[in-house]
Parts: structure tokens; C-alpha cells; sequence
């Protein structure tokens, strides 16, 4: 017992308490109903009687001595916390969730859609060849076509750019697989556009694709039908108007029923009622020649969609620059 009692003071002698994690360790190894200090005191019975006196004092100078250090470090703890002035013992400030950006709502539902449908995704690089962004589309070399879509070149070569629409995804995608072939294309594309509340450098485009035998406008038309009720509610119309695409024949522009007046006019559909979303049309001829796929046996149509154009459909959002910001006054809405 003796021995055990001076090992106990020379090891609490040569303790050092550095901050309040340590002074704890310390109490509950020391000073705990099965500490240390508790279980030779339990041993006390088992001294002479006439040492039992001598025995329990020096066991209580020793806890007395340990005590005097978890009581200094406490003590500091607590200066520090009134020279902060701040309540330890406050719980922590709540943590708020992530959301998901209006983008992605709006590419997974989208997505969720056409996949309803029977359509699969397709990917393709951000990078593109002249050819898959143009020529194999039936862009040729001095087109006016490629006009509309102002492009960025990158480097010297004006054969490797930026793509500017993801209807490069389907060449590739039709090069390696012969019909039927059902996908959906999602990704970045870019154009050199002023910044406005309505165009941006930067923006996501959905490519729809199928081609297979006997495929129409018929066709076309009932898939384009089903997403926009599926997307905007059961009652949306949708109307198709002639327009012009090199890639395909023949081509059109997808109206809705506007979805803040319902149809009766206001300033979103500039009083008309409608409120374009996509462009559409037939495959053309020569772009199933181009990938190698028979356009007397097969047919098919293609549709391109803007994400962003959908999202401030769906949230009736007036500037385009908003889902570009991060800020998160927007962000939290969502």
C-alpha cells in the first residue's frame, strides 16, 4: 500500500494540466467513483490499524493537491470565456442544408421525363471538331447557318471550338449505333452573346433524338405534347410553326400556352398567349447520310430545348443572370 500511495504522488507531482480537455481526463481517471483515488481508499481496511490515520491523510493531501490543478485550469477556462464574453455553453448555430440549383431541378425533372418515355441519356465533350458541330449536321463550309450561332474558336485552328449546341451528341451517337436509337443529350454549350436578362455566353441545352422506322411529326408532335404537360400541368397547349434549321427538314418552333396568364395575354408572352421553348423538326436526309444510317429505310426527329428558358417558365424568373450569380437570397427560394 505504501508503495502504491508514493508512486500515486510522485505521478499526480509530475502532472501537468495544459486545458480543460486535460483536467477532465484527469477527474475521471483520478477522482471518479472508480477511480484511482476510489480504489485505494476501498483498501484502507487492509492497513494496520494503527497506519490506517497516517494512510488516509496522505491519500487525501495527494487528492487535495490534484485538485488544486483541475481547479487552476477551470479557473483559466473560465477567464477566457468572460474575457470573450461569450456563453460556452450555448448550443451551436444550426447548420444550414444545401439545395439543389434551379438548373438541376429543373434538368433532372426534364431528364426524369424523357426517360419515362423510353429515351436514355447521352453525353459528349464541351470541346467539339468542326465536324460535329457543323458539318456532319448539313452546315456547309460558307452556310449562312453558321451565322446564327456565333461561336468561340479556340486557338488558331477554326476546326476545334466550343460547341454550341449538344446536336453534336447525336453524331456521335448515331455514328456508333444504327438505329433505332432514343436519347436525350444535357449538357453546357456556348455562344459569343452579349450578357442580357435574356441571353447569356453560357447556357444548358436538352437535345432530344429518335430515329427508327416509320417515324413522323405525328410522332414528334405527341412526345413534345406529353413533356409539356408532364412539365407545366395537364391543361398546356402547345402549337408548331414553320421555322428553318440546316439539320433538319422539315423544322419548327414549339409554342406553350403562356403559364402566368394562361393563355389570355400579358407581358411575358408579349399579349399573345404563347411563349416559345424548343426548336424542332425532322432529321435531315443528309445527316443520316452522314453518319452512315439508310434514310430510305429510317427517319427520325431531333428537338433542342434551353434549360434555363424552362426554369424561368416553371419559377417565373425574369432574368436570366440570376441562376449565373450564387446569390444566395435567389438560391434559398429553391
Amino acid at each position: 500500500m505504501k508503495q502504491e500511495i508514493e508512486a500515486l504522488t510522485q505521478e499526480i507531482e509530475q502532472l501537468t494540466l495544459s486545458n480543460a480537455e486535460d483536467a477532465e481526463n484527469a477527474r475521471l481517471k483520478y477522482l471518479s467513483r472508480k477511480g484511482v483515488f476510489a480504489q485505494l481508499f476501498s483498501k484502507i481496511g487492509t492497513v494496520p490499524a494503527s497506519e490506517r490515520a497516517e494512510t488516509g491523510a496522505k491519500l487525501n493531501t495527494i487528492k487535495q493537491l490534484l485538485q488544486e490543478k483541475i481547479d487552476a485550469v477551470q479557473h483559466n477556462f473560465s477567464d477566457i470565456q468572460e474575457s470573450f464574453d461569450f456563453d460556452f455553453t450555448l448550443s451551436s448555430k444550426p447548420v444550414h442544408q444545401g439545395r439543389l440549383h434551379p438548373l438541376t431541378l429543373v434538368e433532372k425533372e426534364v431528364i426524369q421525363i424523357f426517360e419515362r418515355m423510353g429515351y436514355v441519356v447521352a453525353e459528349g465533350p464541351e470541346i467539339e471538331t468542326d465536324w460535329y458541330n457543323f458539318s456532319a449536321l448539313n452546315f456547309e463550309s460558307h452556310h449562312p447557318a453558321r451565322d446564327m450561332q456565333d461561336t468561340f474558336f479556340i486557338s488558331l485552328n477554326p476546326d476545334v471550338l466550343l460547341r454550341t449546341h449538344t446536336s453534336s451528341v447525336q453524331v456521335r451517337v448515331m455514328e456508333k449505333q444504327q438505329p433505332p436509337v432514343r436519347i436525350v443529350a444535357l449538357g453546357r454549350v456556348y455562344r459569343n452573346e452579349t450578357i442580357t436578362a435574356r441571353a447569356n455566353c453560357l447556357f444548358h441545352q436538352l437535345e432530344v433524338l429518335y430515329v427508327d422506322k416509320n417515324v413522323s411529326m405525328a410522332d414528334l408532335k405527341r412526345d413534345l405534347l406529353h413533356f409539356a404537360r408532364e412539365m407545366f400541368g395537364k391543361h398546356t397547349k402547345i402549337r408548331l410553326r414553320a421555322s428553318y434549321f440546316p439539320f433538319t427538314e422539315v423544322s419548327a418552333e414549339v409554342d406553350i400556352s403562356c403559364t402566368i396568364c394562361g393563355g389570355k395575354g400579358c407581358n411575358v408572352c408579349k399579349h399573345t398567349g404563347w411563349v416559345e421553348i424548343l426548336g424542332c423538326g425532322m432529321v435531315d436526309p443528309n445527316v443520316l447520310h452522314n453518319v452512315g444510317i439508310d434514310s430510305e429505310i429510317y427517319s427520325g426527329f431531333a428537338a433542342g430545348l434551353g434549360i434555363e428558358r424552362i426554369a424561368m417558365l416553371k419559377y417565373q424568373i425574369n432574368d436570366l443572370r440570376l441562376f449565373f450569380e450564387n446569390d444566395i437570397r435567389f438560391l434559398q427560394q429553391f
